[in-house]
């Protein structure tokens, strides 16, 4: 098998350690590896299929001699690099949002629009987190009757705010446990300085991922339109989103809603899902079946549960999926997106 030089950028943070863990795990044959990352951390070793790899420094002559790079970095150091990684004639591979809605620039999920993998000119975009796991739970619907509209709430883990975010919710846990050891008292609220988010998270959900825009929605909720219809080829598609960080760890879930062309047989909907890759159908509500963060963390599947008929649409369908946001929600899916590269180079 031929094998590849890989780089990932941004190879210390959260996202880029998790792809080199699946890159070993999916026996991406790779022939050099280099990690990629700032001043401060070149010369760290990390490990890597039994021995370890010595990071350096992420500079404009760093990236000669890779066919891929996989991009984990801000959209300030994507676009940065970008050009450094084009010139040298390797494809980045990026999960900033830098570049998604681009023209020219695919946005894949690799069990939805395979092909465009190949429409590169040197950069594909990975898309939001949310946006993936979604799109993976309705693609079946989409391809059993073309999906019109759509209603989705994110529920979102602190982890996909970075690192800092489930660390400042297990602090305020840990405050919390202690107000209740002093006082007896169980305390929803406390005099707390949150640093990562926008309030105190523990005890609390909070409406707000992104910058909020002149039509009211956050950027973050607009993706999943925007996003959405780059990704399934359907331009016409509407979607109405809110976007919410809840005290959970790892793992983001979504209630969707949404609206077909034709009305549909809601075992025939449920059998598509079973059979549909990145899948599961975990829907057997009599056992207490259904996705759960708990459930879904740490592995790349998309569970799918309490599929149901919409009460107010009758070519509606309603379901609730979770799925590992840092796993099939950013590092995964870019290395499923160089494995389908690589089929041609």
């Amino acid at each position: 098998m031929k094998k590849f030089n890989v780089g990932i950028l941004g190879a210390t943070g959260a996202v880029g350690r998790e792809m080199l863990k699946v890159l070993g795990e999916y026996n991406f044959p790779i022939n050099e590896l280099r990690l990629l990352a700032s001043e401060r951390s070149v010369g760290k070793k990390i490990p890597f299929n039994g021995g370890e790899v010595e990071v350096k420094l992420a500079c404009h002559e760093a990236f000669k001699g890779l066919d891929i790079v996989l991009g984990a970095a801000s959209n300030a150091i994507a676009k940065e690099f970008k050009d450094d990684i084009v010139a040298a004639g390797a494809v980045f591979i990026d999960n900033s949002s830098a570049f998604r809605m681009e023209a020219d620039v695919p946005l894949v999920v690799p069990e939805i629009n395979p092909e465009d993998v190949f429409k590169n000119k040197g950069v594909i975009s990975n898309p939001n987190c949310s946006t993936i796991i979604t799109l993976v739970a309705i693609n079946a619907i989409n391809k059993l009757s073309k999906i019109k509209a759509m209603v989705a709430s994110t529920y979102q883990a602190t982890s996909g705010a970075g690192a800092a975010g489930p660390v400042e919710l297990m602090d305020e846990m840990k405050d919390l446990a202690k107000i209740y050891d002093e006082t007896g008292v169980i305390a929803n609220k406390y005099d707390c300085t949150p640093k990562t988010f926008q309030y105190q998270i523990a005890g609390n959900v909070i409406p707000h991922i992104g910058s909020f825009l002149e039509n009211g929605y956050t950027t973050e909720e607009m993706k999943m339109q925007n996003e959405g219809r780059k990704i399934m080829h359907l331009p016409e598609l509407n979607v109405t989103c809110t976007c919410v960080r809840v005290p959970v760890v790892r793992s983001h879930s979504i209630s969707v809603t949404l609206v077909t062309e034709e009305k549909l047989d809601l075992e025939v909907v449920k059998k598509a899902i079973a059979n549909e890759n990145g899948c599961k159908l975990y829907d057997d509500v009599d056992n207490k079946l259904y996705p759960m963060p708990i459930v879904t963390s740490d592995q790349d599947l998309v569970y799918v549960g309490r599929i149901r008929r919409d009460l107010i649409n009758e070519n509606g369908i309603t379901l609730w999926c979770c799925g590992d946001q840092v796993r099939k929600g950013a590092a995964t899916n870019a290395v499923q997106i160089a494995l389908k590269l690589i089929e041609r180079l």
